[in-house]
């Protein structure tokens, strides 16, 4: 939940036998945006690049030492992240009860190689605007 977690996950991963990523705070902490403020609640993004590259990095490390990684919070039922999430290689999403159906029809659906191949390009972009648009496109192309 913290930056400073993430960070050192390749540490901790030595230490845990899994990972739990929980995104509300790790977002708030990474992006010093109070999400409960309603002046700036509005910069409160799980699209925000940094989060997203912890969030890998996490998945990594985990995955390096031979320990699951899973996540809780709104991010995990994020239908246009689910498929960005799965390409990381996130094993177990846990979210609120009335995002369950749809996202296990969408992950029912997802091709986790081409999930895989988008990574790397929805992560180079620099802005979270610019990861919001280019996952709704990509989730607007996987519905046709």
């Amino acid at each position: 939940e913290i930056p400073a977690a993430a960070v050192m996950s390749d540490v901790l991963a030595r230490e845990v036998d899994f990972f739990s990523i929980g995104t509300n705070d790790l977002i708030q902490y990474t992006t010093a945006v109070d999400r409960l403020n309603g002046k700036i609640a509005s910069l409160y993004t799980p699209y925000h690049p940094a989060v997203l590259r912890l969030v890998r990095q996490v998945i990594e490390n985990g995955h390096k030492f031979g320990i699951w990684v899973g996540m809780c919070g709104e991010a995990a039922g994020d239908q246009a992240l689910i498929p960005l999430l799965l390409g990381m290689g996130l094993d177990e999403f846990s979210m609120s009860a009335i995002s369950v159906l749809e996202s296990r029809e969408l992950l029912g659906r997802l091709n986790y190689a081409e999930a895989q191949a988008r990574v790397t390009e929805v992560l180079a972009l620099g802005t979270a605007a610019e990861i919001e648009e280019t996952l709704q496109i990509l989730r607007i192309s996987e519905e046709v």
